[in-house]
């Protein structure tokens, strides 16, 4: 997995490519980790995403939360079919911003 960063003001874009899962999440929990403090918005672009595992759904979830408490908002773009329908499934769908 590949993570691209675009930082525009108080705005992170993560360009996600590949597959998150149990062995890449961490990456991206150490990211989101380190510079959600003071954005207003993130946006995670899986246009070129693969594949999300439980792991990576919690990693998710936790960035939502920490966006949300300080009055920010997390959007997810590009998500195909499969990763949509996990989304569906899990009910993620109801709790995130998908575009």
């Amino acid at each position: 997995m590949t993570i691209e960063e675009v930082k525009e003001q108080d705005q992170l874009i993560l360009k996600i490519k590949g597959r998150l899962d149990t062995t890449t999440a961490p990456q991206l929990e150490q990211i989101t980790g380190e510079k959600l403090e003071g954005l207003r918005k993130l946006v995670l672009d899986f246009t070129a995403l693969e594949y999300i595992s439980s792991a990576g759904l919690r990693v998710l979830l936790a960035a939502h939360k920490t966006m949300k408490s300080q009055e920010g908002v997390m959007v997810v773009t590009g998500a195909n079919e499969e990763v949509q329908e996990v989304f569906t499934i899990t009910g993620f769908s109801d709790i995130l911003n998908l575009e």
